[in-house]
Parts: structure tokens; C-alpha cells; sequence
């Protein structure tokens, strides 16, 4: 006797379960056709299963029609009636028709029990999802949990909690949906690579809102292969489409290609709701285009039309899409502006309280810009710094350094809107204002220690392993590389709460606390141009700085210092640093020449936004000799000043294969009385990060590895591997000072136009005061004398930028080193 239609049916939707779609079609196909005898219900249950197998891989109108037919089929029994209706108000989920889908599954959960009614309370959840009634989503997700443990199903179970995750996501709490996510994947991961994949696009969406998109790229276009490779469609387009949402804000012409495929996919599978979504991001990313040439100069793209517009609000509000309706017509509103029509402010929506923070930031910014278009600087003002401090309340929710920066994604838009505005005012304290606003996106939230977890410092450990083991190409790529650092990244932003807000001040506070002999430039780039506020005890000015002139002179600055660090001798030593001295020269002129007579001989606070943050301000000529600190923000190194004390206990490490290492560290010790000294087999991670929470002053000799990436896995090579910036951010009691003689650590990565976060920042983040390093390579000879003159500065309690200044100016070295944070 052959395979009976009840078993062909079991193991087609066996295969329908593991998202084998092309074995789960081949085997209903043989089961519908030996059911003609086996009854109307199994012939319904088969059509169902079917129905859903078709509506993955893209025949969405003929599951329709099978599910009607099951339906309307003759001697059905009310649970598989049940159950086809469950299947289809999924289909209607995906096709966004809500009504529809809502009316379905209500229909479905009344009939069913056990695992049957969890997955449609699963499937109605996204109903509520699409909706945004997110207790109403929380509340079925939470039934469907209980029912799905209590039968013992722990991959539908861990499906539910993974889609608590999504909720939580969508709610705006990144850390939940991380964690709830991360909890789930290992079993859904289990189950197929599409199960593992299905679970890989809803984390991609975690780490494109936290700001981390190129993780969440690489992810999406991962995920996108899978599901096309198994001919998913469905799955393809909706990763496609987040793929161009991640894409509109930094690679607005690719955002537009792909929006275009995703919309084109979603309606060849009838998804009208999902294709008006794509649509959406296509206008923006044509918009962006059109704002982005203007901004340069150059030429612009065709806005795109009013007509397009409209459709597509009205396409999204029609399928119960009235968030992303709204978004449109702000982006409208933009564009119509662009086009010069003067009602378009009449145009803009207001929003509810309950709105999601994105959609209140985007409002926010496109108000900011409308005013500013019609010369309201005031009301641009106004609305960017509502958005921003909506951000900031965001923001303060965490603690992890990474996540505070890359949430500053979401306002870089308001900061230059903001900033241009403040600057068109020409009014000193407007502008000193939005330049600390500037800062304190990703810098105002002091940190708070998670609790020692045992399991990060085993993926540490591991991770230090691999590190040393490992070119920097099989770093960036091996796979155990990335599940562990994903691990340790998931784990410090889940076990690290949120910090305290450290205030800004005023311009008046500035003026009031400075003496005749300091001076803050607070350098302010507004997206179109450069500006320089000059603070000193009796006056303020603005300066207008040549920003082109800026550029041309720091294109290709860091191979110059390189070039310069490694040929010291020989025939062409003197044509090097000849064209370097060229460079700072033109770099001096543009930067600090127009700002010489107000500034004279002071020492000098200087806080500068990302693009330039790779200057070697200390071998520009106006400040050789000259004391000076780059300051995360001239309102932490106001609040730091009072709490400054002499250093009495220090510690030195040198790491392994650095020449000079030990010989720096012996000549920089012998300027203290009792110094803890760490070398060779004894400079381990361990003992280090131990040494550091003991010391008021910290040396480290050591090679260093930058990670663009993710700077917080940057760090030192020591005796037993890496010492990462997460191992730094766990020292409880950080040093005051901290001193890095190690190459590109000083280096850093900037992020969103305005945010700059490299090694350094890790350091200042744990609560170090000042760090000295430099953002380019220094030759090893050099590094040991500077910085043993430095000591003996810093050893007669001298502050860490005037020992700086001092001793380049005894050894006649001028060199990129520089006082990071409160330096004096």
C-alpha cells in the first residue's frame, strides 16, 4: 500500500514548517491528488497548507483562490474551517489589506485551541504590529507564548518571543528587542537557514534604528540572498525594502534602485500595501539626492512630482498605514518647498503624542527646514531643538557608548539645520549653544557599570584568541569573529542602564569661569560651512573660515604623516617633511590664521566637529609650544576643571613587539618615585585593566589596532592578546590621565557628519579626565623622548597639556601628539 494522502499532506506541511517550500509544493501537489476520496475536511487542510506555500514564493491571487475554495467547500469541519481562515487572514496580513486579515484570524482564534490558535494569535499580532497598537500585539504574543510551552513547542515559542522582540522594537525600546531577540535566534537558528535568516531580518532592523548600519546591511544582504536562493519572494522584497531604508540616509542613489526592485517584486506578488512602503523610500531617497547636490553645488536630481506624492499617501492610508502615510506627506511638504509653492506649510500634518519618536524626529527636521528656507531662523531653531531633545530623551534610556552614538544617526538632519541657523543668526551665544548641542548628541550621558558577567569575559577572551591568531582580513570576515563580537556588543547594551544627563552651559557661564589667559574656539561645521566662535574672558566672535580651502588642505593628510613617520633619513627625508611642513602651513593659515590676533598667546579649548577630527592641531605652527585640549565639549571641561588633583600613583605598560617599549616605559617611569611597571610576560589583560582601576596615571606602549567598525573592539596587543575598548568600559574606577604611545588609537572614526568615537573616546566615555595620543603614526625614538620629557612634567604636577607643550618644546619634536578632554 503507497503513502496515504494524510501522510503526504503531514510531511508536505512539515516541509512548509522548515520553509522547504519546493519539497512542501511536490508533496501537497501528490497529496491533493490522492484526497479526491479522503473527504472535503483533509481537502481543505491540504488547500490551506498549500495556500500558504504558494503565498511564500509568489503566486499570492491563486492562494487566495484556495483558500476560498477550501472555505466554501462542502462537510468541512469547524476547526479546519478554522484553520483555513487562519491562512488566509495571513495572506491578507501580507498583502497589507488589515480589515480583512483582523476579521480572519478573530474568526479563526474563537474556533481553535493549542498550538492552532497560538499561531493565529502569532499571525494576528502582526495585524496589531501594522496598526501600532502595540498592547494589543503584546497581548496576543504573550497568549501564543503561554499556549506554545505548554505544548512543548519551543520553536514556535521562541517565533513568539522573537516577534515580543519586534514589538519592542517598534516601540522605540532597542535594548528589549535586542535582548528578546537574542534570546530566540539559537532555536530558530536550528531549525533552517531560512528559519535563521527570518529571524537575521527583524535583527537588522534593531541595528539600522541603533545607527549600526553597515552591520545591518551586510545583514540584510545577506538574508536577501538566502531568501532568494529558496525562492521566498516575499521575504526577498521585505528584506530589499529595509535594505533601502537603511540605504536613503548615506547612499540615497542605491536606496533608490533597490526601493525600486522592492516595489516592483511586491506587486508582482500582490502586496499593493508593502509595494506603496517601497515607493515611500524610493521618493525620499529621490528627495535626499536633490537636497545633498544642492547643498554641494551640484546638480541637482528631478524632484520627484506632487502626484507621486499623493498616491502614495493615499495607497498607504487606504491599507492602514497611517504612520507612513504621514511621513510622506512631510516629505511633500519638502519637496513642495523645493519647488518654491508657497502653501505648502498649510500641507503639514500634525502629529500624536503617541507618534513614533523617528516619525516626531523627521517632523521636526522638515519644519527646521521650511522655516529656515523662508529665512525664520528663530522657528528653525525652535523645531530642531524640539527634535533633538525628543533624541536626547531617547538616548538617555542607554548607557553603552555605542549605542549613544549611533542613535546621533537619527539627528544628524536637526544638528546641521539647527547649526546653519544658528549660524545665519550671528549672534555668539546662539551659536555656542548648538555647537554644545552639537557635542552632547552622543556625549551627555555619563556611563554606568554593568555587572561583571563571566560569559563576557570567556567571548572576551576568546575574541583576544582569535585577534592574535587572525590577518585583519579573516578578523573582519571569520564568522566565529562576528557571532562572538555580536555576543558582547548584545550583552553590554542589555546589562548597561541608562546614565545620568550632564548639563550644558551658557556662553555667559563660559565668559564668567575663564581666565585672561585661555581662550575655547569652538569650531561649528553647518553642513555648507565652516565656523569658528572665539570665547575669551572679555569678548565673543564669530569667524567665518574658508571651509573649500579647509578641505583642500587636509586631502591627503594622513598619508603625508604616515609617509613622514616611516622616511626619517636618507635622500628623500628632507623633500617629506618639507611637503608635510607645506601642508601645515596651509592647514595653520586656514584654520587658526584668521583667529591669531584674537586669540594671542593663550592657552587654547578647542572642541571640533568629526570631519576634522584627524587634524594634528599640536604640528600646526600657531600652536607649537602652546598649551591646548580637545575637549569632548567645553561643558565637561567646565564641569572637570574644579575636580582636577595632583597625580600620585602611576602605572606602565609595554606591550609586546614594539621596539622601544620597554625602554620608554623604564625612561617615562624614572620620573616618578614608586611606579608599577607591567612588561613582557606580565603586561596581560588581566593584570592591566587590574592596574588601571589602581592608578591615578596610566602609560601604555603598545601596538594598536583601530576597528572603523566598531571602535570599542579596538585596543592594545598585550602579552595575551587584545585589550578591546569593551574591557576599558568595565574598569570601575578609570585613571584620571591616560597616556597612549600606541600607532592610530588617537585615530578616529567619524560617524553621522559630527560624532567622532575612536579609542579615545572609550577612555574619556569610562570617565578617564584627559588622554594624550595622537591620530597618526609616530617612529618609536621619537614617542620614547617626547613622552619621558612629558612625565617629568606631569610629575611636578604640571597639567597634562602644558607638560605636553613644554616638552615638545625642550626635545624640539613636533609631533601629532594631543591633549584629548579636560587636558588642563
Amino acid at each position: 500500500m503507497g503513502t496515504t494522502a494524510r501522510e503526504l499532506y503531514e510531511r508536505g506541511r512539515d516541509a512548509s514548517n522548515a520553509q522547504r517550500y519546493a519539497a512542501a509544493r511536490r508533496l501537497l501537489e501528490r497529496a491533493s491528488a490522492r484526497a479526491t476520496d479522503a473527504g472535503a475536511d483533509l481537502q481543505s487542510r491540504i488547500a490551506g497548507t498549500m495556500a500558504y506555500v504558494l503565498a511564500q514564493t509568489g503566486e499570492a491571487a491563486r492562494a487566495e483562490a484556495l483558500c476560498r475554495e477550501a472555505l466554501d467547500r462542502d462537510g468541512v469541519s469547524a476547526e479546519t474551517q478554522a484553520i483555513v481562515a487562519g491562512q488566509l487572514g495571513l495572506l491578507f496580513t501580507r498583502a497589507g489589506r488589515l480589515d480583512d486579515a483582523d476579521e480572519m484570524l478573530t474568526r479563526a482564534i474563537t474556533s481553535l485551541s493549542g498550538t492552532a490558535r497560538a499561531n493565529c494569535l502569532l499571525n494576528r499580532s502582526l495585524v496589531h504590529m501594522h496598526r501600532r497598537a502595540f498592547a494589543a500585539s503584546t497581548a496576543d504574543l504573550e497568549q501564543a507564548v503561554t499556549i506554545y510551552e505548554a505544548e512543548g513547542d519551543a520553536a514556535a515559542a521562541a517565533e513568539a518571543r522573537h516577534n515580543l522582540g519586534y514589538t519592542a522594537l517598534l516601540r522605540g525600546d532597542l535594548v528589549e528587542a535586542l535582548e528578546l531577540m537574542a534570546r530566540s535566534r539559537p532555536v530558530i537558528a536550528a531549525g533552517s537557514p531560512e528559519g535563521a535568516a527570518m529571524s537575521d531580518l527583524d535583527r537588522a532592523e534593531v541595528l539600522r534604528d541603533a545607527g549600526l548600519v553597515d552591520e545591518a546591511e551586510r545583514l540584510l544582504d545577506s538574508v536577501a540572498t538566502t531568501f532568494g536562493a529558496a525562492g521566498m519572494r516575499q521575504s526577498q522584497a521585505e528584506a530589499e525594502y529595509h535594505l533601502a531604508r537603511s540605504l536613503v540616509r548615506h547612499d540615497p542613489a542605491r536606496a533608490e534602485g533597490v526601493a525600486r526592485s522592492a516595489a516592483r517584486r511586491f506587486r508582482a506578488l500582490g502586496a499593493e500595501s508593502w509595494a506603496a512602503r517601497s515607493d515611500a523610500i524610493r521618493l525620499d531617497a529621490r528627495l535626499a539626492r536633490t537636497l545633498a547636490n544642492d547643498l554641494r553645488g551640484g546638480r541637482s536630481a528631478a524632484l520627484p512630482a506632487a502626484a507621486e506624492f499623493a498616491a502614495t499617501v493615499e495607497t498607504l492610508s487606504a491599507c492602514g498605514f497611517p504612520a507612513e502615510a504621514t511621513a510622506v506627506r512631510f516629505s511633500a511638504a519638502l519637496a513642495a518647498d523645493q519647488r518654491g509653492e508657497p502653501d505648502a506649510a498649510e500641507r503639514l500634518p500634525r502629529l500624536a503624542r503617541d507618534s513614533p519618536t523617528p516619525l516626531r524626529l523627521r517632523a521636526a527636521e522638515v519644519r527646521a527646514a521650511r522655516a529656515q528656507a523662508h529665512g525664520r531662523s528663530t522657528e528653525a531653531r525652535r523645531h530642531a531643538a524640539h527634535g533633538l531633545d525628543l533624541l536626547s530623551d531617547w538616548q538617555r534610556s542607554f548607557g553603552a557608548l555605542d549605542l549613544q552614538v549611533s542613535l546621533a544617526m537619527h539627528g544628524t538632519g536637526l544638528i546641521f539645520r539647527g547649526l546653519a541657523a544658528a549660524g545665519d543668526s550671528r549672534d555668539p551665544a546662539i551659536l555656542f549653544d548648538w555647537s554644545e548641542r552639537a557635542r552632547h548628541l552622543s556625549q551627555q550621558v555619563a556611563p554606568v557599570r554593568p555587572p561583571r558577567d563571566g560569559h563576557l569575559a570567556d567571548d572576551l577572551a576568546t575574541l583576544r584568541m582569535l585577534r592574535t591568531d587572525l590577518s585583519g582580513t579573516e578578523w573582519t570576515t571569520d564568522p566565529r569573529v562576528r557571532a562572538l563580537r555580536d555576543r558582547v556588543r548584545d550583552r553590554q547594551w542589555t546589562e548597561t542602564g541608562a546614565g545620568d544627563l550632564r548639563p550644558r552651559v551658557t556662553l555667559d557661564e563660559l565668559r564668567a569661569s575663564l581666565d585672561p589667559d585661555t581662550a575655547v574656539l569652538s569650531y561649528v561645521f553647518t553642513g555648507a560651512s565652516l565656523l569658528c566662535l572665539v570665547t575669551t574672558a572679555d569678548a565673543s566672535r564669530i569667524v567665518d573660515l574658508d571651509w573649500p580651502d579647509v578641505k583642500r588642505a587636509s586631502d591627503g593628510l594622513r598619508a603625508d604623516l604616515d609617509v613622514s613617520a616611516a622616511i626619517r633619513s636618507g635622500p628623500m627625508a628632507e623633500v617629506v617633511a618639507r611637503a608635510l611642513d607645506d601642508r601645515m602651513l596651509r592647514l595653520d593659515e586656514a584654520l587658526l590664521g584668521p583667529l591669531r590676533i584674537a586669540i594671542g598667546t593663550r592657552r587654547l579649548v578647542l572642541t571640533v566637529p568629526g570631519l576634522l577630527a584627524g587634524i594634528p592641531w599640536a604640528m600646526l605652527p600657531t600652536n607649537h609650544a602652546r598649551p591646548f585640549t580637545l575637549a569632548t565639549s567645553v561643558s565637561r571641561w567646565m564641569q572637570e576643571r574644579p575636580t582636577a588633583a595632583p597625580m600620585r600613583s602611576v602605572g606602565f605598560v609595554g606591550g609586546p613587539r614594539v621596539p622601544r617599549a620597554v625602554e620608554e616605559v623604564h625612561a617615562a617611569a624614572s620620573a616618578w618615585p614608586d611606579p608599577a611597571v607591567l612588561i613582557g610576560e606580565n603586561a596581560r589583560v588581566d593584570a592591566v585593566t587590574d592596574l588601571a582601576g589602581r592608578v591615578d596615571l596610566l602609560h601604555i606602549a603598545a601596538h594598536g589596532h583601530h576597528a572603523v567598525d566598531n571602535p570599542l573592539f579596538a585596543g592594545f596587543e598585550l602579552a595575551d592578546g587584545t585589550l578591546f575598548g569593551y574591557d576599558v568600559d568595565l574598569i570601575p574606577h578609570p585613571p584620571e590621565t591616560v597616556v597612549l604611545s600606541a600607532c592610530e588609537l588617537g585615530h578616529s572614526s567619524v560617524r553621522w557628519g559630527e560624532e567622532a568615537l575612536g579609542m579615545t573616546r572609550v577612555w574619556l566615555h569610562a570617565g578617564t579626565r584627559s588622554v594624550i595620543a595622537a591620530p597618526a603614526v609616530v617612529s618609536d625614538d621619537i614617542a620614547s623622548t617626547l613622552l619621558a620629557a612629558v612625565h617629568l612634567g606631569l610629575s611636578r604636577d604640571e597639567s597634562p597639556a602644558v607638560a605636553l607643550a613644554a616638552a615638545s618644546e625642550a626635545t624640539g619634536h613636533r609631533t601629532p601628539f594631543q591633549c584629548h578632554g579636560s587636558g588642563f
